[in-house]
């Protein structure tokens, strides 16, 4: 049995510092081996052997909820070897095995829900705002902390809009931090766009927002020396000349 996090430089960020090719080796987790049954034949038909593993990390780590990011994976995996005579192969078997933290033991979800209004003055990164429609979108998202297991929700309104609307979307965000004291490299990717209207949708009517987060993509918000897992979601809208307006909210994630 063996956990490990797996880490990975972005291909911008290699080469930049060497002093992240030594915090970016793997980081075993927990690692342990044993034999299951002594030499002998296996006899004709089914034979289970049965076997237990402590799920104890090795000193001075900790372990972490199963994850599959683009540069941090968190992965526990078992592998089952049956060795044979010099006439026949080895077999070899791997099944990966899901961690979760148990409910005592972590912060629990408290609720902050947040009020927005999405006007062209509320953009940043915009060189020329004259250039942008008017337009006011407003709503509330019911929290930025979150369950992992419960859906993701709240509302949108758009008030007015200058131009035809073609697209309302709701991007999930992981935002993946590898690396040590000499620096950072901090990757933000894509988990799953959303789309919660279609076309020039009504001004004035509530569009609500509800979104499920994928199990193995997404894992309670961590944060320790060598990587950072965090969250975040974007609320976009597309207009009929594909121009398109974001809104970027972070989000805390728990396991319960």
């Amino acid at each position: 049995m063996e956990g490990t996090v797996n880490l990975q430089l972005s291909a911008k960020n290699v080469g930049i510092f060497e002093a992240f090719y030594n915090s970016v080796k793997p980081i075993q987790l927990v690692s342990c081996t044993l034999d299951v049954a002594s030499p002998g034949k296996i006899p004709a038909g089914k034979t289970e052997i049965p076997f237990e593993f402590p799920l104890t990390p090795r000193p001075n780590r900790t372990l972490y909820e199963t994850y599959h990011g683009v540069f941090v994976n968190i992965q526990y995996l078992l592998r089952c070897e049956m060795k044979r005579n010099f006439l026949a192969k080895d077999l070899l078997k791997v099944a990966e095995f899901i961690v979760e933290y148990k409910a005592s033991s972590y912060e629990k979800a408290v609720p902050h829900p947040v009020n927005f209004s999405i006007t062209p003055e509320s953009l940043h990164n915009v060189k020329d705002k004259g250039r942008i429609p008017r337009f006011l979108v407003t709503g509330h998202l019911d929290s930025t902390m979150c369950c992992v297991t419960k859906p993701f929700t709240g509302e949108l309104i758009v008030e007015h809009c200058e131009v035809p609307i073609k697209s309302v979307e709701l991007q999930l965000v992981r935002v993946e931090t590898c690396g040590c004291a000499e620096g950072y490299a901090r990757d933000a990717t894509e988990i799953q766009n959303i789309q919660i209207g279609e076309g020039n949708v009504p001004c004035g009517m509530a569009i609500p927002i509800y979104m499920i987060f994928p199990r193995l993509f997404t894992c309670p918000t961590l944060s320790t020396s060598n990587f950072k897992v965090e969250f975040e979601v974007n609320i976009v809208v597309i207009f009929q000349d594909d121009h398109l307006i974001t809104e970027n909210f972070p989000v805390v994630l728990t396991r319960y």
